[in-house]
């Protein structure tokens, strides 16, 4: 199963990757991932707390798969074993004129799969609040001034 999102935000890769590997700082402004610990460096582990909408909040601790900086950030987490459940979760950054392109999504496999529809789809709305937040954040941060 894949939950694979997209969205345009008016600030450029380098402020929005800061906001995304700032772990520390989500409880400031990420409705999904409640709050976080850790570095962005190849191997190491992270202490994520993630709140699916309408589902409780999970303590997950993923190892870092891909850093690179301004670009890729991914992470895997397993429940006992990757055949039981594993879920690789990343943001892919695009330059976008002034602005970027992210693309967040995960990827999920495993047995456990199967029983988990309901809390998978509550994932992807997940992901979508999480992704308007940052936007949100990241242009503030960028000085974009927002016309409703």
């Amino acid at each position: 199963h894949t939950v694979d999102t997209t969205i345009s935000i008016a600030a450029p890769p380098e402020t929005v990757w800061g906001m995304i590997v700032a772990f520390d700082k989500y409880h400031e402004w990420n409705p999904f991932i409640l709050n976080g610990e850790g570095v962005p460096v190849v191997g190491s582990t992270l202490t994520l707390r993630m709140q699916p909408p309408g589902d409780r909040a999970m303590t997950h601790h993923p190892v870092v798969q891909v850093a690179e900086e301004g670009k890729h950030l991914q992470w895997l987490g397993t429940v006992k074993s990757r055949w039981l459940f594993g879920a690789r979760h990343e943001f892919v950054l695009q330059p976008d004129g002034d602005g970027t392109t992210l693309r967040h999504r995960e990827y999920f496999s495993g047995i456990l799969v199967l029983f988990l529809k309901k809390t998978l789809a509550r994932t992807e709305e997940g992901f979508h609040a999480l992704n308007r937040a940052l936007k949100e954040r990241a242009e503030a941060a960028a000085g974009v001034r927002r016309v409703e």
